[in-house]
């Protein structure tokens, strides 16, 4: 049956410009004609008269003072979930919205550190005409991959993986089907998985199981010219072991999309390091995303006004 308090004004949080500006998520909800409800920018100090907000990060003020929260991001190991449900306060996520965006953005990565494009990249900055060592880049077709992680995320990427001829093994904590994946390792057999894999691809979801999940002894069970690629989260890895593994010429590189500490310091050594490509964690950028958030937010809208489940619902 219907909610006691339907979901009528609905605040977007000014979190920036990433993923998505919140003004250009506004307008396209606004523009819609098949919703009872209306959107505005907000602060999180100041949601008067808010039923609901869309955002980033979670806020102290959201407990109090409104029945809906929906974050923008499929992960969600800061809001406080306990004192959402004490408060009654349902939460979504928007996990699914952007797998395959990362997925091909783990692709153009593979394909980036098995060509070496941006070690070519970096020389065409200084104007070299140079090209690698002749026994430096390798096909991809042929290459063995480990998806760390297997739920909608690791599956897209395991699936594109898959297309380019590669041969994909995975962990997770479930038995996996119809993915096209070869062997499908428990997470306690991490070290197992991962020891012939060329590519060691992290997609899984942040938990205390998780995190520093690929330690020292990860590592030292990878190939020595295997490459590490992290789209998952920042704290899956522990990072004094991953400085040593590249310190030590243990594994041949990496991909990293998410870090420790976010804008990674200026001071830290992985900047330097001509094996290691760095993005701003911008693997799911994509000008359709706003669009995606859109159609969730709607949805959830329809479906909480209308008494059904919202997708995507956490709380």
């Amino acid at each position: 049956m219907p909610r006691e308090r339907p979901i009528r004004r609905v605040g977007i949080h000014r979190w920036g410009t990433h993923p998505c500006p919140p003004d250009y998520l506004r307008d396209l909800l606004n523009e819609r004609d098949d919703l009872d409800c209306r959107f505005e920018l907000c602060e999180p100090g100041d949601l008067t008269g808010l039923d609901g907000v869309v955002t980033v990060f979670h806020h102290d003020e959201f407990v109090d003072s409104v029945s809906w929260v929906h974050n923008i991001r499929s992960g969600y190991e800061d809001f406080p979930l306990d004192d959402y449900r004490d408060a009654g306060v349902t939460m979504t996520n928007s996990t699914g919205v952007a797998g395959d965006l990362v997925a091909e953005t783990v692709t153009g990565l593979v394909v980036t550190l098995a060509k070496g494009l941006h070690r070519l990249r970096d020389r065409q900055h200084e104007r070299e005409w140079e090209r690698l060592p002749w026994q430096r880049p390798f096909e991809v077709s042929g290459s063995s991959a480990c998806v760390v992680g297997l739920g909608e995320l690791g599956g897209s990427v395991a699936t594109r993986l898959g297309v380019l001829g590669m041969d994909v093994d995975g962990v997770d904590i479930r038995p996996v089907s119809g993915l096209g994946i070869d062997h499908v390792h428990d997470a306690s057999r991490i070290e197992d998985a991962v020891r012939e894999a060329r590519f060691v691809v992290l997609t899984t979801p942040l938990t205390e199981a998780t995190r520093g999940l690929v330690d020292g002894a990860v590592f030292e069970a990878m190939r020595e010219d295997a490459y590490l690629v992290n789209v998952s989260r920042g704290e899956v890895i522990a990072w004094g072991a991953l400085e040593t593994a590249l310190e030590g010429a243990e594994i041949a590189g990496a991909a990293l999309d998410v870090f420790h500490e976010e804008p990674l310091p200026p001071d830290s050594p992985l900047w330097e390091r001509e094996e290691v490509i760095i993005t701003p964690h911008a693997a799911a950028q994509s000008k359709t995303y706003g669009d995606r958030i859109a159609d969730l937010v709607a949805t959830n809208v329809a479906q909480l006004n209308g008494g059904a489940t919202p997708w995507n619902r956490v709380v």
